[in-house]
């Protein structure tokens, strides 16, 4: 009956409204500002990583930090399914759709197999052995020469020939894009339907008092299993859009490369964990900050005989630290203080 209460589902297409509202708004400027699509294909992707993140860690509390493994099994499941397809003669359109649920399984049984046992620990214990499961699958992949192992899975000829040459430019490039921004509507929706359910309160009280939850009768295991399989499904599926069908090439020094959790981490704790819109706001801040330094910041210390490479992301640092001093709730956090009006405090999720 959770599953079509009315007032659940009222309350999700409601929270979902200004996401929606935003992603629409990247979806335009992607196609309408000559030159900066690829800009904003970064930001929806940073987006998506934060979406899909924030519903173990921004709900739970828990930190993942081998996140990332999530999006490389989901990313190497789909390579394999394209591989089978195309050597089995397959139509292309076939692989989206069996792809994506190949790289959500792979996710997920991931997620499970390791929440078995990770759940099981908090705190630092929980972060050190989510560590231990990216680096150690990443030199498992290339010690076991497992699909390429440490010289990469390369799938560009198979994607050609599902699709043909022409048809792989449109599917590494436009295509991918739509489909990431097709797949961040539905985390969004996901992400409502979660936090207006049950098993939104029950994550809400584990991230407040695990032992108090437990004590009043929540079942503790079952709802932190069922976020990490479901953040798990939704990064498997990012994974194999970004990397496998846009890029077409998967090494496994790329794919499990762990800043990509830690940016996650940034996104989400800079939006407001625990929110909807909060890894949106993150993502556009993080990629905004990330673009003015490397494209204005850059050259000006080039400029003035300051050649060291990378030396300009010192300045992000500072304001990174600074938002975060400033609104350690989150900009959505530190909104929904500031803002008293009721009516726009009520899309503030």
């Amino acid at each position: 009956m959770a599953l079509v209460d009315p007032w659940t589902v009222r309350e999700a297409v409601r929270k979902s409204l200004p996401a929606l509202a935003i992603y629409a708004v990247l979806l335009a400027a992607y196609f309408l500002i000559p030159g900066k699509s690829q800009l904003f294909a970064t930001i929806l992707f940073y987006a998506l990583l934060g979406q899909a993140f924030n519903i173990f860690m921004g709900m739970t509390g828990y930190v993942d930090f081998g996140y990332v493994a999530f999006l490389a099994v989901g990313a190497y499941a789909f390579g394999v399914t394209a591989m089978a397809l195309a050597s089995l003669g397959s139509p292309g359109w076939t692989l989206i759709p069996l792809g994506l649920l190949a790289a959500a399984g792979a996710a997920m049984i991931l997620a499970s197999m390791v929440g078995a046992i990770a759940l099981r620990l908090r705190g630092a214990y929980f972060a050190i052995a989510t560590i231990g499961v990216n680096e150690g699958l990443r030199y498992f992949f290339e010690g076991a020469n497992i699909l390429g192992g440490s010289i990469g899975l390369y799938i560009v000829k198979d994607l050609k020939t599902l699709f043909g040459d022409e048809g792989y430019q449109f599917m590494a490039t436009i295509a991918a894009d739509l489909l990431m921004f097709g797949l961040a509507g539905f985390t969004v929706l996901v992400t409502a339907w979660i936090l207006s359910s049950r098993m939104g309160f029950a994550l809400q009280a584990i991230r407040e008092d695990e032992d108090a939850a437990r004590a009043l009768g929540v079942n503790v295991t079952k709802y932190k299993v069922l976020a990490f399989m479901t953040s798990g499904a939704l990064g498997g599926m990012l994974g194999a859009l970004n990397w496998a069908l846009k890029e077409g090439v998967l090494e496994p020094e790329t794919v499990f490369f762990i800043v990509y959790t830690v940016e996650a981490i940034i996104i989400v704790v800079l939006g407001g964990a625990g929110t909807l819109l909060g890894p949106i706001v993150g993502a556009l801040i993080y990629i905004g900050l990330n673009y003015v330094s490397n494209v204005y910041a850059a050259p000006l210390l080039e400029g003035i005989g300051i050649k060291a490479s990378g030396l300009h992301l010192i300045l992000l640092a500072p304001i990174l630290i600074a938002f975060i001093i400033a609104a350690p709730n989150g900009i959505i956090g530190l909104l929904r203080e500031r803002i008293r009006n009721p009516t726009i405090r009520r899309f503030l999720v």
